[in-house]
């Protein structure tokens, strides 16, 4: 029997590797390397390798389920729905609009979270919706759009990584969390490139460092200050890239300068030998970057925090440069464009701003309605969650786990269980699931087709590969069949492509503009970076030109306009600002909200392992994964295990403010002696997220999961 395999993407992390899905004699389905795709050229973690197991009738939900007497049980579409018109109903008759609440998900593709914010703002009228994505880029994406005009996560291709002279890593254990893109920081050290990685434990990633630099958990901020301070007082600023392309560089600078190594280093514990030899690892190439991700981001000063590595690239002249510049490793599959249509709480398709009037008349135009009629900016993300049960009396929730990857978990799961009514539409049974009133079954990444977004900013197709069983609907027919029933019959198609179409017109003359893009290009060319507008020299493309170097002809000679080739790299002419400018940010270092004390003496920092993803509700489901980590643990050092008389496997309890977790404990020399470490992908008694911090970051709403206070007790028997 010939088969043939369909060409697709991974469901899990930002990187979107390539992978073709084929059936196999046996009537599964198995997945096969793709090595014309350039992210991954065809390699796999062993998550995406193990992708088809979800597609299990067994693993996956496969009927709607409804509450009935305290249990969920299995019911028709038709009462399902029924049920979750009544309770959206109900609430905002009772209190109002905005009584209703929508959460959503990084790992929705395009489409479905265009679809999902359209749903609140024209069927509900509700202000209250927001994602799981705040809790992983927001703070990144908050400091780019300060510094640069626009948050993209990667403003240039993987590919540029091996050809640049030094790589900055910040809090990343790519490693473990992106394991395929290693081989770029591979082929960087291959090719006489240098790699520091900014991490306070000794991870897998650190291991392939050539300087490590292990700070405080918290101190990142005065940690890039000092480099900062150090590039000022060797004479390595680029002073004609700083008066031509930058403003705001005194303030800044005299922030850094109040950072000197000294103090610097009382405050991280890099000594100041580390500091100088980053700086000259950094500014002696022609040509280096920083990325960050969650360490220095998941914080309650993660914006300043990240604006401060960007001050760094920007004094040094790297932004917008080739193979250059500073850049976020977007976290969840579709993080990147998850954020730019509209499933954010102040946000209108195309990144556009809820509270532009311009942005308002340009979508309510698309969309058939009064720009008058569309909600204000809600609340963010762990403030909606927060609000649960008192402000917001009903919560319809796609494809989200916050009882175990929100902080402060225990306080969120209460929420939830006070709600009025509570629908969740996801693949497994997820533990929010498990609460709810209804549960919708939905398509899963090789059952559907639709766009994501990777962390380069290339927009790409996910293609259907094979059939949903029976009983399960895309999240499109939902919103479709709740639209009509709540009143509204047309502007909710079910074709993934149809609303690509109406996402391309809504994006039309944004900061992200897609309109460019089509399902046939994304076929025929492996992907296409954003901003990509429909015809060359078109509105939305000039503030973040890539330059002639990336520039599109005219067809055939004939005067019509190209197709614009996208945009993989950013900045190279000027910046989407109003004078075309970066811009420094003058920041300076400040604690934790919460710092250790006599009662909470130590730092819990939180992560992610190599065989689990996020919260675990599909990874815990699979067999070969679960065989590799099995449970969670506590990472501590040899020191602080002697002094509470803990062996490896005891289990220990961690304490914070809001909870105690109990987990085996794993001894290392590789962590701080001042800090313990947990991955948050499990439920239950060792749940990580029960012990951390819900605090805000003021500018990005981010919490501060990297870092909290707890102390360490030996359970005993």
């Amino acid at each position: 029997m010939e088969t043939t395999s369909t060409p697709t993407h991974c469901p899990y992390c930002a990187l979107q590797c390539g992978m073709n899905v084929s059936p196999t004699p046996s009537g599964g389905v198995e997945v096969l390397e793709r090595p014309d795709f350039p992210v991954n050229r065809g390699a796999l973690c062993g998550k995406g390798r193990t992708a088809p197991v979800l597609l299990s009738s067994a693993v996956r939900l496969t009927s709607p389920l409804v509450r009935s007497g305290g249990e969920l049980v299995p019911a028709s579409w038709e009462e399902a729905l029924d049920r979750i018109t009544a309770g959206l109903s109900a609430a905002r008759t009772a209190y109002g609009p905005d009584a209703c609440g929508v959460f959503g998900g990084g790992g929705l593709t395009n489409e479905k979270a265009y679809a999902l914010g359209k749903f609140a703002r024209v069927v509900l009228g509700t202000s209250q919706i927001d994602y799981n994505g705040r809790f992983c880029m927001s703070s990144a994406a908050a400091a780019g759009t300060k510094a640069f005009g626009l948050d993209r996560g990667l403003p240039f291709p993987l590919e540029d990584i091996p050809k640049t002279g030094c790589v900055i890593l910040v809090g990343s254990n790519l490693a473990e969390t992106m394991p395929p893109s290693l081989r770029f920081f591979s082929e960087l050290r291959a090719g006489g490139g240098t790699l520091i990685v900014v991490d306070p434990r000794r991870t897998r990633t650190a291991e392939q460092a050539d300087l490590h630099l292990a700070p405080r958990p918290g101190t990142d901020l005065a940690l890039a200050l000092g480099l900062l301070h150090l590039v000022v007082a060797e004479g390595r600023t680029d002073e004609e890239y700083i008066r031509e392309r930058t403003t705001g560089w005194e303030e800044a600078r005299a922030s850094a300068m109040a950072h000197w190594p000294e103090h610097v280093e009382r405050i991280t514990g890099v000594s100041v030998p580390e500091l100088r030899e980053a700086v000259r690892l950094f500014c002696e190439p022609e040509a280096s970057m920083v990325l960050t991700a969650r360490g220095p981001e998941q914080q309650s000063k993660g914006t300043d925090t990240v604006g401060a590595w960007i001050n760094l690239c920007l004094a040094t002249g790297r932004v917008g440069r080739p193979l250059s510049g500073y850049g976020c490793l977007t976290g969840q599959g579709n993080g990147q464009g998850g954020r730019e249509h509209g499933q954010k709480a102040d946000q209108l398709p195309g990144y556009r701003k809820l509270t532009d009037p311009a942005a308002r008349r340009h979508v309510a135009e698309v969309w058939g309605v009064a720009p008058d009629s569309l909600p204000g900016p809600g609340r963010s993300a762990y403030e909606l969650l927060d609000a649960l049960g008192t402000d917001i009396r009903a919560l319809l929730l796609m494809g989200s786990n916050p009882v175990v990857s929100a902080p402060h978990a225990a306080h969120v799961e209460e929420r939830l269980r006070s709600l009025d009514f509570l629908a969740v539409a996801d693949v497994v049974l997820s533990e929010t699931a498990a609460l709810a009133d209804v549960v919708l079954p939905v398509t899963q990444w090789a059952e559907e087709t639709g766009t994501t977004t990777n962390l380069e900013g290339r927009v790409l197709l996910r293609r259907q590969a094979v059939s949903p069983p029976d009983g399960v609907r895309s999240d499109l027919e939902v919103l479709h069949g709740l639209a009509a029933r709540l009143g509204v019959e047309k502007g909710f198609p079910t074709d993934p492509e149809e609303v690509f179409g109406e996402l391309r017109r809504a994006s039309a003359g944004g900061l992200a503009d897609y309109s460019g893009i089509t399902y046939r290009r994304l076929a025929e060319e492996n992907g296409v970076f954003w901003p990509c507008p429909e015809a060359e020299g078109a509105a939305g493309v000039g503030p973040v030109d890539a330059g002639p170097a990336d520039a599109g002809e005219t067809a055939g000679g004939s005067g019509e306009p190209a197709v614009h080739p996208g945009t993989p790299r950013l900045f190279l002419d000027r910046f989407p600002t109003e004078d075309g400018r970066a811009r420094f940010a003058a920041v300076a270092h400040r604690g934790l909200a919460e710092e250790p004390d006599e009662e909470y003496p130590l730092l819990l920092t939180t992560g992610r392992v190599v065989s689990q993803y996020q919260s675990g509700a599909q990874t815990r489901r699979v067999p070969e994964l679960n065989t590799a980590a099995p449970g969670p643990f506590v990472e501590l050092h040899p020191r602080l295990a002697a002094r509470l008389g803990a062996a490896e496997g005891d289990p220990v309890a961690v304490v914070s403010r809001r909870g105690r977790a109990v987990a085996p404990a794993r001894i290392t020399t590789g962590i701080r002696p001042d800090t313990v470490f947990m991955p948050f992908h499990w439920p239950g008694e060792g749940r990580a997220n029960t012990l951390t911090n819900p605090a805000l970051d003021p500018t990005s709403r981010m919490p501060e999961f990297k870092a909290c206070a707890v102390r360490v007790e030996a359970v005993r028997a």
